[in-house]
């Protein structure tokens, strides 16, 4: 095979792939209609062609035969009148016109024929055309149904991908509610706790007040115990000497003299 024979072989098939693409079914059916009511058509212009042929022959003859019939009383008329001469010159022009009829009367057969023949196909081609016509307009309406299941059935499957797709969206959303739900029960938790009571603003100025002292009080006690721990020892005695004696009534009661 040659390399032109396969490269035509080759764009062919493509071009019947692309051409099989571009082909509907509805307007092929169409088209082929179109076409067969032109044939129609054109039988019809050529069976009004063949009888006007017809019918005109027909109008010869009929004035060739009213021709023969005034040459013929031309003749009687020629006779009565002792013309002798012009009888035989009407009547040799009446032989002219029958000659002409007799020669016209085959034509006008075989065009009477055609007609006929050309009638009885144009009946049968109409017949055919009506036939598909019927045919076609059925052929229509099952190709429209087929292309409205396949659409249907297009959309199903889109349906069914987006159903599949919603299912993942709707769990992630349930996640995402799930985590804001317990994110939401947290800051109760911490807010009722106190953690977080200033979140938001506002508060209470008697509780700041108060935990404030509390805070100052303890910072308070504390340096106190430091201050103690760094004091010297001579510095304690003193402080103990001069802290005021209590004194032992107990001991006092012991040592006093029993009457």
């Amino acid at each position: 095979m040659s390399i032109l024979k396969r490269a035509t072989d080759i764009f062919q098939a493509k071009a019947n792939k692309a051409l099989d693409k571009m082909e509907k079914p509805d307007e092929m059916l169409d088209l082929s209609y179109e076409q067969m009511v032109g044939q129609i058509t054109k039988v019809r212009r050529a069976l009004v062609t063949i009888a006007a042929s017809r019918k005109q022959i027909e109008l010869q003859e009929d004035h060739l035969r009213q021709s023969m019939d005034h040459l013929t009383d031309q003749a009687k008329a020629a006779l009565t009148q002792g013309r002798e001469d012009l009888a035989k010159e009407a009547l040799s022009r009446k032989a002219t016109a029958q000659a002409e009829i007799d020669s016209m009367e085959p034509q006008r057969n075989q065009l009477t024929e055609e007609e006929s023949k050309l009638t009885a196909t144009l009946k049968a081609l109409q017949q055919r055309v009506q036939a598909f016509r019927t045919q076609k307009e059925t052929m229509k309406a099952q190709y429209a149904a087929a292309q409205a299941s396949a659409s249907v059935n297009e959309d199903v499957a889109g349906i069914s991908t987006t159903f599949s797709n919603s299912g993942e969206v709707l769990q992630r959303s349930q996640d995402k509610i799930a985590a804001m739900q317990a994110r939401s029960g947290a800051l109760d938790e911490l807010l009722a706790s106190g953690a977080l009571e200033d979140v938001g603003g506002g508060g209470d100025d008697i509780q700041r007040e108060l935990n404030a002292l509390s805070s100052s009080s303890q910072v308070d006690s504390e340096l106190a115990a430091l201050k103690a721990q760094l004091q010297p020892a001579g510095e304690l005695g003193d402080g103990i000497e001069d802290a005021e004696v209590v004194p032992d009534t107990e001991s006092e009661s012991e040592e006093a003299p029993r009457p």
